[in-house]
């Protein structure tokens, strides 16, 4: 894993990610994303939530390009914990707030806004489907964002009255919602 732009470009990290029940974005699929994001968005000026984090890919590229306020969600202890100690080496603690929850628990109970929602659940999951109507149901989203939900080709989220975009990097698909 690598952080593709931004200040911390180049830095790689070797997460034990074998035995974990994550999936990492890959660099590919990343750069693409973030080629898309730079041009929309001034990471310096929004709050980002980035649920079922994983190895804290996404949250580390958003730190790197700017964004001083991540908030990082994930259940599997491991991985939270990884991301801390990560957060530590590249003296970043302040701008990403690790949260060890279930996400669809945090969707439901979460107080806070944000202009970015990137999720990447487990591809089987059984509540996949129903990830963009909680996300806008519990208006976790501020006016003029995204919600970016990458899944595989098993799901097809573009009849979702608020889809407008669907970008595939290999075997990686990126719905937008906004």
């Amino acid at each position: 894993m690598r952080i593709i732009g931004g200040k911390f470009k180049g830095r790689k990290f070797d997460p034990p990610a074998g035995k974990w029940p994550t999936r990492p974005t890959t660099d590919f699929a990343k750069e693409g994303l973030f080629n898309i994001l730079t041009n929309v968005f001034d990471f310096e000026k929004i709050a980002v939530l980035d649920l079922f984090g994983g190895s804290g890919s996404i949250a580390y590229e958003l730190v790197s390009r700017g964004c001083s306020q991540v908030t990082y969600v994930d259940n599997f202890y491991p991985c939270v914990a990884y991301v801390k100690k990560t957060k530590a080496v590249l003296e970043i603690q302040e701008e990403i707030k690790v949260v060890k929850s279930d996400a669809f628990k945090f969707i439901e109970k979460a107080t806070s806004s944000f202009d970015l929602i990137f999720a990447d659940p487990p591809y089987a999951h059984a509540r996949l489907p129903k990830l963009p109507d909680m996300i806008f149901d519990n208006n976790l989203l501020k006016e003029g964002g995204w919600f970016i939900l990458e899944h595989d080709r098993n799901a097809n989220f573009e009849q979702h009255p608020r889809f407008f975009r669907q970008q595939k990097y290999g075997n990686n698909i990126f719905s937008f919602f906004k």
